[in-house]
């Protein structure tokens, strides 16, 4: 199947749950108050996308390409961004709910978290290096193996980390939330 190419177009309150995105390469696009949930966006290309007030729960993105993406309040539960096609991956994420999503084994060095439900999020095996997360929530995330060095949790909280299993040299943390670096201890802190 051909892709076709579209470039600098805004689709505003579209349902696209009834009405299908057409099977393209999307460039500088503007998505505002969409439907996508369920959505097969597989094997397409988005560069320089923003996406505002969306709902993406359980998008499919196997091979996708996702450069340079824009998520502003937009909705994003149960999406394996693991599935995208690594080449070139960046995405933001501004104010954003991210529960049950997955960025297993993913380098996400360039990837910006402000504001963010990452509530049973999985970040096995991922590179978060210099990774600044602002105000997150992290309640029941997965982290194993994960290369978290020098990334920024201080205004972050509810994380479990363990630093026996991750990479955490220099990474920053705040009081009282640190108290996440010791729950594998089971120890009771007051």
């Amino acid at each position: 199947m051909n892709k076709g190419f579209i470039d600098s177009k805004e689709f505003i309150g579209k349902d696209f749950v009834n009405s299908k995105l057409e099977f393209a390469e999307y460039e500088y696009c503007t998505f505002i108050r969409c439907n996508m949930s369920n959505m097969d966006l597989s094997n397409m290309s988005l560069a320089e996308c923003e996406f505002e007030d969306c709902n993406l729960s359980n998008v499919q993105l196997n091979n996708t390409t996702l450069r340079d993406i824009k998520f502003t309040n937009c909705k994003l539960l149960g999406v394996q961004f693991d599935k995208c096609n690594p080449m070139l991956f960046s995405i933001d994420f501004d104010t954003c709910q991210l529960n049950l999503s997955s960025f297993y084994q993913m380098e996400l060095k360039n990837t910006k978290f402000n504001d963010c439900l990452l509530r049973e999020v999985d970040f096995v095996e991922t590179d978060m290096t210099g990774l600044k997360f602002i105000k997150c929530d992290f309640e029941g995330a997965l982290f194993e193996n994960s290369i978290l060095r020098k990334s920024d949790f201080r205004s972050s909280y509810n994380y479990s980390i363990n630093p026996e299993l991750n990479q955490i040299a220099k990474a920053k943390f705040s009081l009282p939330e640190i108290k996440g670096l010791l729950n594998q201890y089971e120890i009771e802190i007051e």
